[in-house]
């Protein structure tokens, strides 16, 4: 009996999150000839790292310090070197199994989506930027206050005041340091997040003041931020600094959604997976951020480890008798033709 199931377009692999972990499972299961197809539920592929265009990335493998848009740029186009089918805008809201071991994925938009195993890469969910939590914060957002940094020559000359302390408010002020007037870096613990090496070099350029908080936002004229009071989160001491600009960086709050209810064992942040990036449900993986495991690389490096792990398990779930990886590039017959025009294109 023919099923609304097998009525669709069956893919080998289906990518949910078009982040660099999705981009570069696309790309390595093109590597592995797999018919593949990638989702992505925003208008953009990218993922977290459409978020810090400037930031400059040094903990990539065998890449020079670069800039995040452009390292993007080379992991969007890698991950369609072997034309995987990509949808854009379309969230997935449902996994059901079906009897003969399939799965169909629903959208939000009712659309369906028929494969054999699914790769999860969506990171934390649905994100949301935490907003500062002050009474009448968000009438400054259309003026100096921020929660993204896009161009670092906005804030040149400026007094800049960065409220957080993980590794993008680290990475912000070091990248600020070379532009705004003065930065001050606010931060209601003593430990920040980050690599050392970038908190150090942070304590060496910004005027760092920890345990403190924002308490309130004042301004000169209604329009901007002039001044930012703060206090010490332990004994209440208040203190005020001048301001041109304020940039906030809480973290993301992230919604999982419906996928808490696909029956993937779930940790408050990410998927628990095994050491091959298998869930506990036989055809779906995980790699990036979605997941969690004792020995986990939060670096886009271990991101494309994950991605590969996953990618060869669901290979292998398909296929007992395949081989546990691909070839190396060098020996893999589908970089052949591939090889051939790069070498054209270098001879013009």
């Amino acid at each position: 009996m023919e099923t609304a199931a097998n009525k669709l377009e069956l893919y080998d692999v289906t990518i949910i999150g078009g982040g660099p972990a999705g981009l570069y499972t696309a790309f390595y299961s093109g590597m592995r000839e797999l018919k593949t197809k990638l989702i992505e539920a925003q208008d953009q592929l990218g993922g977290r790292m459409l978020l810090y265009p400037e930031k400059i990335v040094w903990d990539v493998g065998g890449v020079v310090p670069t800039r995040a848009e452009k390292l993007l740029e080379q992991i969007i186009q890698q991950g369609m070197t072997f034309d995987p089918t990509v949808v854009m805008n379309e969230q997935i809201v449902g996994l059901d199994k079906q009897e003969d071991g399939t799965f169909l994925l629903t959208a939000a938009s009712g659309n369906r989506h028929h494969t054999k195993t699914v790769i999860m890469t969506c990171g934390y969910g649905i994100r949301k930027l935490a907003k500062l939590e002050i009474e009448g914060a968000d009438r400054y957002e259309v003026s100096n206050l921020y929660y993204t940094v896009q161009e670092l020559e906005r804030f040149r000359g400026q007094r800049v005041l960065i409220s957080g302390g993980g590794d993008s408010a680290v990475d912000w002020a070091n990248e600020l340091a070379h532009v705004a007037a003065s930065v001050t870096v606010v931060h209601r613990r003593d430990s920040f997040g980050g690599l050392e090496r970038n908190v150090s070099m942070m304590k060496q350029t910004a005027d760092v003041r920890t345990p403190y908080a924002i308490k309130a936002l004042q301004s000169a004229d209604g329009k901007s931020i002039s001044q930012v009071l703060l206090q010490h989160v332990e004994t209440g001491e208040e203190s005020t600094v001048e301001v041109d600009a304020v940039i906030v960086n809480h973290g993301m709050r992230s919604d999982f959604g419906p996928i808490r209810n696909w029956g993937i064992d779930m940790g408050e942040w990410k998927a628990n997976v095994g050491p091959k990036m298998e869930t506990n449900i036989p055809g779906v993986f995980g790699a990036g951020d979605f997941v969690g495991f004792e020995s986990k690389v939060g670096l886009i490096a271990g991101t494309f480890t994950d991605a590969v792990l996953a990618l060869n398990s669901a290979k292998v779930y398909m296929d007992p008798e395949a081989t546990p990886y691909a070839y190396v590039s060098s020996h893999n017959d589908r970089f052949k033709e591939k090889n051939k025009e790069l070498e054209e294109l270098q001879k013009v």
